[in-house]
This record gives structure tokens, C-alpha cells and sequence, in this order.
């Protein structure tokens, strides 16, 4: 029960799942009608801001307002009709803040989580991996470019440039840290194999869990509301 009223800042793995997929598919399905499902994903989107979702949605929104006035004037232009370039956007919309639960969990509380759900070892590994990758990848772009600028490499536009001094680094770093790994991983003892294991710290559903999928379920329900009038 004390667990229950702690506040965390990063969201119990389960709901962040459900509430990528309330978004995605409720987006995707009433993504025809046109102003109903663009006020359910705005006010799906303040609500997670509101929340303490600050990194998710903040890190989603300049790839929101590039996409939507892509797609959206694409497809205004060749239909001549701004309910379609809504329609469109409306998909756009769903897909990517689909996405912003995800940056308020972690890797770890996944694999906790998963583990005491007793879901396959070598799934969870995968997710692992997934969920780890491309913040350490975009980590080692940055050190890469900044030991390009210390050297004075030159532009990366340069298609020389950008095959010896940032490429070849890059998969050299990306391999060594790929060894690093395995070994972590058996030096940890984790086995893919059926073998007993235990969780040292368990992840538990708290009220700031329950607010969040509290939220997203009104909207749903009420776009479902609009929708059978």
C-alpha cells in the first residue's frame, strides 16, 4: 500500500504498453473523424505532458511538427481538401505520441517486470537490447562528432570524410561495446535457459500509474461517446 501512493517519474512498464496501444489503435481507428480524434490526441498529449511525461513529449515534438506539415500538406495538395490533410495529420499524430510513453519508462523496470510475469528469457533479452540501443547509439554519434571537431576532420558532408573519420569509428566503437555487453550479460549470470532466478527489486503499479490509464481511457471513452450519438 505504500508503493500505491509513491510517486515515481517514470510509468510501470504494463501501462506504458496499454497506453502506446489506446493511442495508436483508438487514433488510427476513429482517425476519420476529423476533429474528434485530433482534440482525443492533443488532450491525450497534455495529459501525459501534465503527468511528468516532460522528456517523451518534448523529444517527440519537433518530429511532430516536421511530419504533420509533410503529410499534411502533401496531402492537402493532392486532394485540395484540408479534412483530408486532418486526417492525415490525425495518423501522424497517433503513431508518434504513441511513442511517448516509452521514453518514461526504463530498460530495467521493463526487464523487472517482464521477469516476475515469468515471460521467455530470450524475449525479454531482445527487448533489452532494443529498448538500450539507440540511446547508446546516439550517444557514440555524438562522441564520434566531437572527436571529429577536436581533430579538425572537416565536414561530414564529405563523402571521404564521413567514411574514415565519422563511419569506420563508429562501427569500431558500436563492436567493442557489443563485447562489453556479452560479457556483462554472462559475467551477471543471465541464462536463457529454464534455470530458478529471483527479482531483487519488484516494479509496482502506483496511483501515478493508475491517473495516467485513468486519463487515456475517458478520452477513449468519450470519443466512443461522440462517435455512437
Amino acid at each position: 500500500m505504500k508503493n500505491f501512493f509513491k510517486y515515481r517519474t517514470t510509468i510501470h512498464p504494463i501501462i506504458a504498453i496499454f497506453t502506446s496501444l489506446f493511442i495508436i489503435f483508438f487514433g488510427l481507428f476513429f482517425a476519420n473523424r476529423v476533429y474528434v480524434c485530433l482534440y482525443f490526441l492533443l488532450a491525450c498529449y497534455f495529459w501525459l505532458l501534465l503527468l511528468g511525461c516532460f522528456r517523451g513529449c518534448i523529444h517527440t515534438l519537433p518530429f511532430v511538427v516536421v511530419l504533420v506539415l509533410i503529410f499534411g500538406s502533401i496531402s492537402y495538395f493532392t486532394t485540395k481538401s484540408i479534412e483530408h490533410a486532418i486526417i492525415m495529420s490525425n495518423r501522424v499524430l497517433a503513431t508518434i505520441f504513441a511513442i511517448i510513453p516509452g521514453f518514461s519508462t526504463s530498460a530495467v523496470d521493463t526487464t523487472r517486470c517482464l521477469s516476475s510475469m515469468k515471460i521467455n528469457r530470450g524475449v525479454i533479452l531482445g527487448m533489452l537490447i532494443v529498448m538500450s540501443f539507440f540511446p547508446l547509439l546516439f550517444l557514440e554519434i555524438k562522441r564520434v562528432r566531437e572527436a571529429m571537431k577536436t581533430r579538425g576532420a572537416g565536414s561530414i558532408f564529405k563523402p571521404k570524410i564521413f567514411y574514415r573519420a565519422f563511419l569506420i569509428p563508429l562501427i569500431v566503437r558500436l563492436t567493442n561495446i557489443t563485447d562489453l555487453l556479452t560479457l556483462s550479460v554472462e559475467t551477471r549470470g543471465y541464462s536463457l535457459e529454464k534455470a530458478p532466478y529471483t527479482i531483487y527489486k519488484k516494479c509496482h503499479i502506483t496511483l501515478y500509474d493508475i491517473l495516467i490509464i485513468f486519463g487515456i481511457l475517458t478520452g477513449v471513452m468519450g470519443m466512443l461517446f461522440v462517435n455512437l450519438r
